[in-house]
């Protein structure tokens, strides 16, 4: 049984790599989610800050500047993010820097080589059991009144 398009939902990439986001985005993109792609620590911060939808956060921990361990780090902090689903996909074999993000709640480790029909599969159990993830669409949201 084939799942249901993701249809808006929003998922972030994290990749210093311009070629692994491109492979991770046509991925995503073909099961229906809306991916946003950043190279650097800052600009996963950035698109963070701009973006208030971002369901998920596939993050790589080898990024110039900040990297991804700090990016983890920020979001586990701020209440915003906290609870939004972060799948590390690395190269890193270093058992301490793993101990570390597995101690900042990661939802996941994938290492590097990497299946894309293995990731959406992990992106997509992530989303159907995280409870604050945006619902797959199905019909035009309710309103919220406060």
């Amino acid at each position: 049984m084939r799942a249901e398009p993701a249809t808006g939902v929003t998922v972030l990439v994290v990749d210093d790599e311009p070629h692994i986001g491109r492979i991770i985005r046509t991925r995503l993109e073909q099961a229906g989610y809306v991916v946003l792609l950043a190279e650097r620590g800052t600009d996963a911060l950035s698109r963070l800050e701009s973006t208030s939808a971002i369901a998920l956060v596939v993050l790589d921990l080898m990024l110039p500047g900040i990297s991804g361990t700090e990016v983890l780090r920020i979001l586990r902090a701020d209440n915003r993010w906290r609870a939004v689903p972060c799948i590390v996909l690395t190269a890193a074999g270093q058992d301490a820097q793993l101990r570390e993000v597995e101690s900042l709640g990661v939802s996941e480790i994938m290492t590097k080589p990497f299946s894309p029909r293995r990731l959406l599969e992990r992106v997509r159990a992530h989303l159907e059991t995280t409870p604050t993830a945006p619902a797959l669409p199905t019909h035009a949201p309710t309103p919220v009144v406060p």
